[in-house]
């Protein structure tokens, strides 16, 4: 069977199969933005706490993830419950560290002076620093997005779904065409989530730090 005839007879199947992946995909990026940011303001406040915070979430990064699932299967069982808790674990380093980094590195001078002028420390952060320091956040949400998009397909080992699912039959079948079935859509899929992610980022960047882009 060729994959034309594969896609063709299947489409409802590996339509579902999509949903699927963009749902869990999108859950924990979610999590993993609303738990990010937050973490990386908060250390780049409290400065006595980014070091331990970054190494232990850079130290996070060197479990496999396939053990990481094995450890979460007795905790949460099988779903869609240890396929996000691990996608959003393994997001939170590029999205903790780009906010860390895009608060920290602001200039001073303007900074004073915002507090010369009476701003508080809340109107600095949501006036000034967040502003700022957006693109730099949202190049690493778009690193995080195209990472769960990605992490997503070996989920299917939890009873997760998405087009992971599918490669994985198509694997233990030897059906090529199942197989290229399931990866095309997902790598498609994560090109997409780029370039959207790229459209963001230029957008929230300000003209003057644009270039020729």
């Amino acid at each position: 069977m060729t994959l034309f005839e594969f896609i063709t007879l299947n489409m409802s199947t590996l339509m579902i199969r999509l949903g699927e992946h963009v749902r869990l995909t999108g859950a924990a990026l979610s999590l993993a933005i609303l738990i990010g940011v937050p973490v990386g303001i908060l250390i780049s406040y409290i400065k006595p706490l980014n070091k331990p915070t970054l190494a232990v979430v850079n130290l996070v990064q060197a479990i496999p993830s396939l053990a990481l699932l094995g450890f979460l299967v007795p905790l949460l069982g099988i779903g869609a419950r240890p396929a996000i808790f691990m996608v959003v674990v393994y997001s939170l380093l590029p999205i903790v560290k780009n906010t860390f980094a895009g608060l920290s590195n602001q200039n001073a001078e303007m900074l004073e002076a915002a507090k010369g002028i009476g701003m508080t420390r809340l109107q600095i952060l949501f006036k000034i620093k967040l502003p700022l320091a957006l693109p730099i956040i949202m190049a690493g949400i778009r690193i995080s997005a195209v990472l769960s998009v990605g992490l997503i397909t070996i989920t299917t080992f939890v009873g997760a779904g998405g087009l992971g699912l599918v490669i994985h039959t198509g694997i233990v079948q030897m059906n090529t065409a199942m197989v290229l079935a399931g990866a095309i859509p997902a790598c498609l899929l994560a090109l997409l989530v780029d370039f959207v992610a790229s459209l963001v980022e230029k957008a929230v960047t300000p003209k003057c730090f644009r270039g020729n882009k």
